[in-house]
């Protein structure tokens, strides 16, 4: 492979014109594509396999037109001091607020709060339900500011006026998170390189790469049905990628030239050598992301396999269209350790002084390996123990900061009506097969009256047919909690003596019912989801690094970082420590896509410094150096580099800390801090004191496995033969 990508990388340098061209048409094709696609909606929520969806699928066929899915809002009304909501003026008012809540063209039905015997026990409070016919993700814009709209006219009228429910979602803005973390990737690749020219490669094939992929994601949203909200992983993903790559790249290139080469054999090595590692590094990404296909929610297989795309146009650019770009930069970009002279006054590289932190590190590491990887274990350890208390569920108004309305309209419906009232369960019988429908209606209501934890259970509601019917459960407690989840087990538990006696079936949906049953998916998945995606990268870190045990080394730490970032995510949102600083305003259950997200896209990352790392130690081991000076070489040329990719990864994750959407604040601080805990924990650390202390033993491969795999030589070993005439010449330095 390196062979062959020294010459892709020679070509590229050479027909820099050609391969520039070739890009820029693509981005622009791209575009063009994505401008005259039709606007993007967003892509339409099914939970394939649970029972929630089987109820909804149900509830389709035998009330058409209902919209089962569609989305739903409560417009909630408070009555100003010492009023009521029954008074003439405020009655008048709410009733204004409902004819115009019916006038839009996606909204279904409008309840009236005064015939819905929608009005608190106290007079005070009092909600109209909108429901649309369409779900909360494909509702227009236009519909949600007629919402906004109506409910400002109530206000004029003395009312406190607050809106809840899915209605309100809208796809996460994005733009501002991207723009600081490009910044200050800008600045510390500026500090990495000592150049401006060398720093401003990878954020340039970085952001036109994500454009070509963003665009053809937007280009092909309508017919693969993607949705406007597939691109906010592949962007996120691909940005963070995308600058790892090139700066690895760019990085050799610099070292090259410090060898003495010249500019198109330094970008040919660093594309054969840099560029394999690349290559493998990619392929982790895509494997971590497009496994993501088996939870089975369409949603999160879109957005896996977008980004995995986005990942592999990447590496394509990485590879061609970074030589061609240091073919037209020439001699502005300077060999390793040359500041240029804006911002080091052009001083040229020391040949000989200090050794740098890297060596520095690594040496000591090396010398003290059982004391170091103690205390990296003991110390994720550690971070690691609240997990053990994880709970997952998905988030609901409850957990919105308070200054917005959804968790305002939520706190009054909980005052007025009580805590589970945010959170009703919506009970389908389909008694087709029964003889006498009416009475397993009956015996249905009747068996859930009889259950805990149930403050009101309404009567049934057949369709027109009469063989199928909605009973509607409120709960006592609140929707998230752990007893809401106990009923509806519970009410489904009731299935099969209802089956039994009345020939009826019994399902249980609702928007609570659905969050737990896609709380419930998740966790099956998650192990088949590691064992896949740690599976299949093991198989592949063992062809790169022609070993077992570096790639067993490699999977277990990364469970440690996972374990240790999932403790602090538990530790901050769970149970509250530290979260006046993060401005965490409600604590809770952790997301429940949290775990499979975060396996996903920290492996993918985690493996890139791992490559990026221990194939130099590799390359070094393979040229005849000891084990231990192995590693050493694989920091002096290799840690300051990735010290940098972790840094610009750190920094774009934890702009969406400040967030007031309490899970985009959540999946940015647990990137974050999973990216610290790995790179300078377990790759700084951890894995050079198990390296040091398995020596030779940990680049054993036994013999019929090494004949049996293929020789992909990321080492570069082929480019000593076959390019350099000095067999005994070092081949690379950074």
């Amino acid at each position: 492979m390196a062979t062959y990508l020294y010459k892709l990388g020679r070509l590229a340098f050479r027909r820099r014109h050609f391969v520039a061209l070739l890009w820029v048409a693509l981005l622009t094709l791209a575009g063009v594509g994505a401008a005259s696609a039709p606007p993007a909606g967003n892509s339409s929520f099914s939970i394939p396999g649970t029972e929630a969806q089987r109820a909804f699928d149900l509830l389709e066929q035998r009330f058409p037109g209902m919209s089962a899915d569609g989305a739903t809002a409560r417009v909630v009304f408070k009555a100003p001091e010492g009023q009521k909501m029954t008074d003439a003026g405020n009655k008048a008012a709410v009733e204004k607020t409902v004819k115009e809540l019916g006038s839009g063209s996606e909204v279904a039905s409008v309840a009236d709060p005064y015939t819905g015997k929608a009005v608190s026990r106290d007079g005070t409070i009092a909600y109209a339900s909108v429901k649309y016919k369409v779900s909360g993700m494909e509702l227009e814009d236009s519909s949600r500011d007629a919402l906004k709209e109506s409910a400002g006219h109530a206000r004029d009228a003395g009312l406190t006026v607050e809106i809840g429910g899915d209605a309100l979602t809208a796809a996460p803005e994005t733009g501002s998170s991207e723009v600081i973390g490009i910044a200050i990737a800008a600045v510390v690749l500026v500090i990495t390189f000592g150049s401006l020219i060398a720093a401003g490669l990878p954020l340039l094939t970085a952001i036109i790469g994500v454009g070509i992929g963003v665009s053809a994601i937007t280009a092909l949203a309508t017919p693969l049905d993607l949705g406007s909200t597939t691109s906010t992983l592949a962007t996120m993903i691909g940005l963070a990628v995308g600058i790892d790559y090139a700066l690895f790249i760019v990085s050799r290139y610099r070292a090259e030239l410090a060898e003495g080469r010249d500019r198109e054999e330094a970008a040919g090595r660093a594309v054969g050598t840099a560029g394999s590692a690349v290559v493998f590094a990619g392929l982790t990404v895509v494997i971590a992301l497009v496994g993501l296909s088996v939870v089975n929610i369409p949603m999160l297989t879109k957005m896996g396999v977008a980004a995995a795309g986005t990942v592999a146009i990447a590496v394509l650019i990485a590879l061609t269209m970074i030589p061609a770009l240091l073919g037209y930069a020439g001699r502005t970009v300077k060999p390793a350790g040359e500041k240029s002279k804006l911002l080091g006054g052009g001083r040229a590289a020391k040949k000989a002084g200090r050794p740098n932190v890297g060596t520095r590190w690594a040496s000591f590491v090396v010398r003290r390996p059982v004391t170091v990887l103690l205390l990296g274990v003991v110390g994720l350890g550690a971070a690691a123990v609240p997990a053990a208390s994880l709970e997952l569920g998905l988030p609901d108004d409850g957990s919105q900061p308070v200054s917005t309305t959804q968790r305002r309209a939520y706190d009054l419906l909980s005052d007025g009506f009580g805590p589970g009232f945010n959170g009703p369960l919506m009970v389908v019988v389909d008694a087709k097969g029964s003889t006498d429908k009416k009475a397993a209606f009956a015996k249905v209501g009747d068996e859930i009256k009889g259950l805990k934890d149930v403050v009101t259970v309404t009567p049934p509601a057949p369709n027109k047919a009469g063989d199928t019917a909605i009973i509607t459960v409120v709960p006592k407690s609140q929707p998230s909690s752990a007893t809401t989840e106990d009923l509806v087990h519970a009410i489904r538990g009731k299935s099969a003596s209802i089956a039994s006696a009345t020939d009826a079936k019994l399902l249980v949906t609702g928007a609570t019912a659905m969050n737990i049953d896609v709380s419930q998916k998740l966790n099956d998945a998650l192990l088949p989801y590691l064992a896949l995606v740690v599976g299949l990268a093991f198989l592949l870190l063992i062809v790169v690094f022609r070993s077992i045990l570096v790639p067993l080394k490699a999977a277990l730490g990364f469970l440690l970082s996972v374990l240790a970032a999932l403790g602090a995510v538990v530790a901050v949102f769970q149970w509250g420590w530290l979260s006046g600083l993060m401005n965490v305003e409600q604590t809770g259950p952790v997301m429940s896509m949290m775990p499979i997200f975060m396996v996903g896209v920290v492996f993918g990352l985690a493996m890139d410094y791992e490559v990026f790392l221990v194939t130099r130690m590799r390359e070094a081991y393979v040229h005849g150096e000891n084990p231990g000076q192995a590693v050493v070489t694989g920091f002096r040329y290799s840690a300051r580099v990735v010290t940098a990719a972790a840094v610009i990864m750190i920094a774009v994750f934890s702009g969406f800390i400040g967030s007031s959407e309490a899970m985009i604040k959540m999946i940015g601080f647990g990137l974050a801090i999973a990216v610290f805990f790995d790179a300078f924990i377990v790759r700084m650390a951890i894995v050079p004191a198990v390296l040091a202390l398995l020596g030779r033993r940990a680049w054993w491969l036994p013999a019929w496995l090494d004949r049996a795999l293929p020789n992909v030589d990321v080492e570069g070993e082929g480019l000593r033969t076959d390019s350099d005439p000095d067999g005994d010449r070092e081949l690379v330095s950074a």
